[in-house]
C-alpha cells in the first residue's frame, strides 16, 4: 500500500485523468512511462515518477508538477523531483542509494528537515572552481611529488 503522500498523489492523477479524458495506461504511455506504471506505484512496486517522466506527466494530464505533488500551484516543485532517477541508471554508490531509498520514503516536510540538517553538516558548498579541502590536499601532494 503506498503512503499517504503516494495515495494523495494518485488521487490527483486520477482526478486529472478524468478531467482530460485519458485513460491510465494512455497517459503513462504519453509520458514515456510503462503503460502500468499507475498501477504499478499504487501496489508499492514503483515509485512517483520524476525528473522529464514528470514533467510530461503534468503536461499530459494539464496541471502542473506542483499540484500533482500537493503544493500550493504557486510554489515551485523541490528540485530534486526535478532531477532523474540517478539510482536507476547505476550512477550512485551503495551508500548513496540506501540514503535515496529512505529519504524517497519520508513525506515532504521530513524531506525538508533532512535536507536542512545535511546541508549544515556538509557545510557552505565550495564556489565556483573551487576544489572541496580533501581534494586541494591531495592536489597540492601530487603537485609537490612532480617538483621534487
Amino acid at each position: 500500500m503506498p503512503n499517504p503522500d503516494m495515495e494523495a498523489f494518485l488521487e490527483r492523477v486520477e482526478s486529472r485523468l478524468e478531467r482530460v479524458g485519458l485513460t491510465a495506461e494512455e497517459a503513462c504511455r504519453r509520458a514515456g512511462l510503462p503503460p502500468d506504471h499507475l498501477d504499478r506505484v499504487r501496489e508499492g512496486k514503483a515509485l512517483m515518477p520524476r525528473g522529464q517522466p514528470l514533467i510530461k506527466l503534468a503536461e499530459v494530464l494539464a496541471t502542473s508538477i506542483s499540484y500533482l505533488v500537493g503544493l500550493d500551484p504557486d510554489t515551485p516543485p523541490p528540485s530534486e523531483l526535478l532531477e532523474e532517477a540517478q539510482g536507476s541508471l547505476g550512477l550512485l554508490a551503495g551508500d548513496e542509494e540506501g540514503l535515496l531509498r529512505a529519504y524517497r520514503r519520508l513525506d515532504f516536510s521530513h524531506k525538508a528537515a533532512l535536507l536542512t540538517v545535511a546541508r549544515k553538516m556538509a557545510g557552505p558548498e565550495p564556489e565556483a572552481g573551487e576544489l572541496p579541502a580533501r581534494q586541494q590536499a591531495g592536489s597540492a601532494a601530487r603537485t609537490r611529488k612532480g617538483k621534487g
